[in-house]
């Protein structure tokens, strides 16, 4: 009969702690990384996949029937807006967006500078 010794929780080799997944980022729409709302930059920052591929997606749902628009424009609504730039002024559409944002969710957005 063979003796089982339980073995330890995978370690971190550098710390010697437990290895701890990495925190995921808030889902928010990226500003520095965006062609028209941010959204697929706020995708990637957020899912790990290259922006150009939610891009794709989105242009691949827009040729199949239109949905790509539709779904786009609705979660650059629905995503808080990232942090500003320091020297980034919103534009009227970004104004908007950030308004029926917070419109819909309820909640106060922190004033973007």
């Amino acid at each position: 009969m063979t003796n089982s010794v339980p073995l330890p929780p995978p370690s971190d080799h550098a710390t010697g702690g437990p290895q701890v997944p990495p925190a995921r980022p808030q889902l928010r729409r990226s500003s520095s990384d965006r062609m028209a709302g941010g959204v697929c930059g706020g995708l990637a920052d957020y899912s790990g996949i290259d922006p150009v591929l939610w891009r794709v997606g989105f242009v691949a749902l827009t040729f199949a029937g239109g949905a790509g628009i539709l779904v786009y424009l609705l979660l650059w609504v629905l995503m808080p807006a990232g942090p500003a730039r320091p020297d980034e002024t919103p534009s009227p559409v970004e104004r908007l967006a950030q308004r029926l944002h917070e419109t819909l969710s309820g909640a106060r957005a922190t004033p973007r500078q």
